[in-house]
């Protein structure tokens, strides 16, 4: 079968090979990927900026947001069967470490991928492929930092910085929660004009050196309730953090290995604001998503901006890299 893999050592690269088609073992199915999303996870891999922590070896078949159906069982696997349309969880938990499809082990960039069977998780039919595989990360992170992590109530004033793949899944998360005003802060009048779309109250340039005081004024003068970092970028925190309001609290999303800086402490410790980091999502995350979508509470349509040949990886990583077409999910299909 054909294989997008990434091989580690002195000079990264990605490649696709040609490799035998895995045959599921006990507890495990073999999935016929349908779609597979491209995610900035991907870009960090092939770039050198992430790390696999626990892959056994120097190649990994990337892609840990996967959709499909059953196409082989395993040994005495009773509960999935052959043709059954799943999405797979982004990660498996072994003992007390979890590890990371597409990162630590194999996985959907690729003509087939195996999965624990417990990491299937049924879709609707009216679901396509690729608006259901990139809700494991691209939606259930921002999912997650709303409901977990910065439990975000009805009625709260909040900031959405970076309107990219998180974030534009985030504010249209944030509308369905009821929070208001939603304020989206982006750099690029795309993305702004996105943030508006997907239902953002606001939009305003990071740029904007009145940015803080526009804020406050559409805020009452309060001040944000949450805001979230989607960015991943030093200087978006500490411009969000002086959003804040009294016991406001920021939540670092996207990654970044520079330092977190607060350069108005003392205010940051007497009005009691709160810095949250957060990562990924939990399981019950993916599937209170697919619910509420089976129940057309959200849609994903809007968030596939291009399908892409998985013969054409490389091209589907520089688009995403390149921002080309200021892309929200860019999808592989084999």
């Amino acid at each position: 079968m054909l294989a997008a893999r990434l091989h580690l050592g002195a000079e990264r690269r990605l490649e696709l090979d040609e490799i035998p088609t895995p045959e599921p073992g006990p507890d495990h199915v073999l999935i016929k990927v349908e779609a597979a999303g491209v995610c900035l996870s991907d870009v960090h891999l092939i770039d050198g900026t992430l790390t696999p922590l626990f892959l056994g070896g120097d190649v990994v078949t990337l892609g840990h947001e996967v959709a499909g159906t059953v196409h082989a069982l395993g040994p005495g696997v009773t509960a999935a069967k052959v043709g059954d349309r799943v999405l797979l969880q982004a990660g498996e938990r072994r003992e007390e470490q979890v590890f990371t499809r597409g990162v630590d082990y194999d996985g959907g960039w690729a003509e087939y991928a195996l999965a624990r069977v417990d990491t299937l998780v049924p879709i609707p039919d009216d679901l396509p492929f690729e608006q259901a595989c990139f809700i494991p990360d691209a939606v259930s992170t921002p999912w997650a930092a709303i409901t977990a992590t910065a439990q975000v109530r009805p009625g709260e004033a909040v900031g959405v910085w970076g309107v990219g793949g998180l974030g534009a899944h985030g504010v249209q998360l944030l509308r369905m929660m009821g929070a208001a005003p939603i304020i989206a802060v982006d750099p690029l009048p795309g993305a702004r004009d996105r943030a508006l779309e997907f239902g953002a109250d606001l939009a305003f340039d990071s740029a904007d050196a009145g940015l803080r005081g526009k804020i406050f004024a559409a805020t009452g003068g309060a001040g944000l309730a949450a805001a979230f970092d989607f960015a991943g970028v030093a200087a978006v925190r500490e411009q969000a953090i002086v959003c804040l309001g009294a016991r406001g609290r920021l939540t670092l999303v996207g990654l970044t290995n520079k330092p977190i800086t607060i350069t108005g402490g003392t205010a940051f410790s007497f009005f009691q604001q709160q810095l949250r980091g957060h990562y990924g999502s939990e399981p019950e995350h993916v599937t209170e998503l697919v619910k509420l979508q089976r129940l057309h509470r959200i849609d994903f349509a809007r968030s596939v901006s291009a399908v892409v040949p998985l013969a054409d990886a490389h091209k589907a990583v520089h688009a995403l890299e390149a921002k080309e077409g200021n892309p929200i999910r860019i999808v592989l299909k084999p």
